[in-house]
């Protein structure tokens, strides 16, 4: 079994994931590409002392980025999971 750190690389703070930590106790975070939804969850409840509910995982494209000349490279992709708390949980993002 993976340790946690191994799981969870951090907590992504952006205005989506602000918006749904207020309105729906959902925590957005990066994770590795190999996690899996039982792996994640483990590691959650590990690192925050929390009680996950669900987990939702999606793979993001890495972006086009342009080079000097008229030539694209590409970003790497990653993976985000949409972590969602039970009732009365939370996470202390300060």
């Amino acid at each position: 079994m993976k340790e946690a750190q191994h799981i969870v690389k951090s907590i992504l703070v952006t205005e989506k994931g602000t918006r749904l930590t207020e309105q729906e106790n959902k925590y957005l975070f990066r994770v590795f590409d190999d996690a899996n939804k039982m792996e994640i969850k483990r590691a959650v409840e590990a690192l925050f002392g929390v009680k996950v509910e669900k987990v939702n995982t999606m793979r993001r494209k890495g972006k086009l980025k342009r080079e000097r000349t008229m030539r694209y490279g590409r970003t790497s992709g990653w993976k985000r999971a949409v972590v969602t708390l039970r009732e009365g949980d939370a996470i202390d993002l300060t």
